[in-house]
C-alpha cells in the first residue's frame, strides 16, 4: 500500500476517534509546515475535508451565505473548499470554518443553527435572550423552537420522517380509542410551553397528553405525558442530549427517540428505570405509560415505509 494511502487511513481513523473533529486542523502546526499536495497526491485530504464540511453544513441545515457571515470567509472560497476545488487553502480559512461548523459538538446543542436563526429575528438580542414574544413574532410559515431562550429553526421534514409520524399516530390513536382512554395524541406542529415560562416553546413530533387541562387554545401548557421525536440530521444532538434533560425535568413521563438513519428507538421511562432501553426497527416496543399493554410493532412499520 502506498505511504500516502496509509497516512490517509490513519487520518480518517483519528478524525473518527476525536468525535469527528478535524484532526488536521486541531493539530495545526503539522498543517502549517507540511506540504500536503505532495504527501496526499493532489489534494486528496482537502477533498475529504471538503466533504466533511459539506456533510456537517447539511446536518446543521444552514446556507453557504450564513456560513460565510458566521465565519468571515467569502462564499466563493467556501464553495471551492466544499467542492474540493481548492487543494491548498490557508490554515486560518480552514480553522474559521471548523470553529463554526464543529464548535457545538461538546456542548450538545446545535449552536450554529441557533446563531443562523437569529439572523431572521429583528432584534438586538443574543441567543439565550429570546422570549415567547420573539417566537410569536416569527412569520407563520417559519417553524422554530425556543429552548432556554435560544431560537432554533426546524428544517422541512423528509418523507420517512412524516411516514413514521403517521404510523405511530395511527397505532397510538387506535389504542386510545379502543380502550376509551382520556388521552389525546397530537402531531407537530404543536406549540408545547414545556416549562410554563416565556423562554421555552418546543414542537415534539408526537405528543400524548393525558392531563387534558393542559390543552389550551394555543397548544399545550406544561409537559405532555409521552413525547416522541423523529431524528433528522439537524436535530440529532437536540433530540439525543438536550431534550432528554428538558423533558425529564419538566415532568414528561416517557420519551422515545426514533432514529430512521440508524433504525433504532431509544426509550426513556422517567418514572421507572434510571437508564434507557435501546430497540431496533425489528422489535416490538412496549409503551410504559400504558404499563406495556400498548406495543408498537416496528417491524410492521418498517415494512410499510417507502
Amino acid at each position: 500500500m502506498p505511504p500516502s494511502q496509509v497516512i490517509l487511513i490513519v487520518f480518517n481513523r483519528l478524525r473518527l476517534f476525536f468525535n469527528f473533529r478535524i484532526f488536521i486542523i486541531d493539530f495545526h502546526p503539522f498543517y502549517r509546515y507540511t506540504n500536503f499536495n505532495k504527501i496526499f497526491q493532489g489534494g486528496a485530504v482537502m477533498k475529504s475535508l471538503g466533504e466533511e464540511f459539506k456533510e456537517r453544513k447539511n446536518e446543521l441545515g444552514i446556507t453557504t451565505e450564513q456560513l460565510s457571515r458566521l465565519s468571515g470567509i467569502p462564499t466563493g472560497t467556501i464553495n471551492k473548499i466544499l467542492n474540493g476545488e481548492t487543494k491548498s487553502p490557508r490554515y486560518a480559512t480552514l480553522k474559521a470554518l471548523n470553529d463554526v461548523l464543529f464548535r457545538d459538538i461538546d456542548s450538545g446543542i446545535d449552536g450554529i443553527r441557533e446563531t443562523a436563526a437569529a439572523y431572521t429575528v429583528s432584534s438586538d438580542k443574543k441567543q439565550g435572550e429570546y422570549t415567547l414574544d420573539d417566537y410569536y413574532a416569527l412569520p407563520d410559515d417559519v417553524r422554530a423552537e425556543l429552548i432556554d431562550g435560544h431560537l432554533i429553526f426546524l428544517e422541512a421534514p423528509r418523507s420517512v420522517h412524516q411516514e413514521l409520524i403517521s404510523e405511530l399516530l395511527m397505532d397510538i390513536g387506535f389504542y386510545i380509542r379502543k380502550n376509551k382512554g382520556p388521552c389525546k395524541v397530537l402531531p407537530a406542529p404543536l406549540d408545547v410551553q414545556l416549562d410554563c415560562d416565556n423562554r421555552t416553546m418546543i414542537q415534539p413530533d408526537i405528543s400524548v397528553i393525558c392531563q387534558l387541562d393542559r390543552l389550551v387554545e394555543k397548544g399545550v401548557y406544561g409537559a405532555p405525558d409521552f413525547c416522541i421525536e423523529i431524528v433528522s440530521p439537524s436535530s440529532r444532538s437536540r433530540d439525543y442530549i438536550k431534550k432528554v434533560s428538558k423533558y425529564q425535568n419538566a415532568g414528561v413521563r416517557e420519551y422515545w427517540i426514533v432514529d430512521p438513519k440508524r433504525e433504532t428507538v431509544l426509550c426513556y421511562y422517567f418514572e421507572g428505570d434510571d437508564y434507557p432501553h435501546m430497540y431496533t426497527f425489528d422489535d416490538i416496543i412496549p409503551v410504559m405509560i400504558y404499563d406495556g399493554k400498548l406495543e408498537i410493532n416496528f417491524a410492521d412499520i418498517k415494512d410499510r415505509l417507502i
